[in-house]
């Protein structure tokens, strides 16, 4: 029988989309999932990390700045340089930048508003294991609910970023197409989610445990977590 995926995800002060991960990893797909309080360091019998949406510390300084030093966030770096897998989502997107695990910055949205909607993607690539669930639909639709959602990076790391295929996720029109009008917050190059080099590590702004469940209205996100789950979970040799 195949060993469960061990979750662990982080809770700050002001965090406010931890519970909401949890119920998908615990309750939609029946992983152990554990939350973890920012002052803790020991994550060694985790597989994943998710660092989730929120106002971390009260989003005080600029979103994601406290957060980077607490022990949990110490822990994650150690976590991911191991190979083990870490996905920031909305605010903890902002945290990974922070902390340096993911380049690039989020900044204000280009029209200074906050932003919650529902917005279409596309995945630009499903041979990693955070998008491998996503090989027959690559357009899909998640919600969005942020005011420094705009992905900034230099030319040369923009550059970077799209030689290295580390884009994962592009906002796009509802047929597929990189459109000025598609894009809700100016991200630079439509960007909505990138990984590392390595792929252990992904951010994205838009949330997919928002869209794990029929009862909110759509699923297109679960196949984020169940694509994850497929490809960890190891099935013994017979004896």
């Amino acid at each position: 029988m195949a060993e469960p995926v061990k979750f662990g995800v982080i809770v700050f002060p002001g965090s406010n989309c931890d519970r909401d991960v949890a119920y998908v990893t615990r309750d939609l797909l029946h992983q152990p999932t554990r939350m973890i309080w920012h002052e803790e360091s020991d994550l060694s019998e985790i597989d994943v990390v998710i660092v989730p949406g929120g106002f971390s510390y009260g989003d005080y300084l600029r979103c994601g700045a406290i957060a980077r030093f607490s022990p949990a966030m110490q822990a994650v770096v150690r976590h991911a340089a191991a190979g083990k897998y870490v996905l920031g989502i909305c605010n903890g997107f902002q945290v990974l930048t922070e902390v340096g695990l993911l380049p690039g910055a989020l900044v204000r949205n280009r029209d200074l508003h906050f932003i919650c909607d529902r917005v279409s993607l596309r995945v630009e690539r499903t041979d990693i294991a955070w998008s491998q669930g996503y090989a027959k639909q690559p357009i899909i639709t998640l919600p969005i609910a942020h005011g420094e959602g705009s992905y900034y990076a230099d030319p040369e790391t923009l550059a970077d970023l799209e030689a290295n295929r580390q884009v994962i996720f592009r906002y796009v029109s509802s047929t597929g197409e990189v459109t000025a009008d598609s894009n809700p917050n100016g991200s630079l190059n439509n960007i909505a989610g990138i990984s590392n080099r390595t792929g252990n590590v992904l951010g994205m702004m838009p949330h997919p445990e928002r869209a794990a469940d029929a009862v909110l209205g759509g699923t297109d996100g679960l196949p984020l977590f169940q694509g994850l789950i497929d490809a960890l979970t190891i099935v013994p040799l017979p004896a």
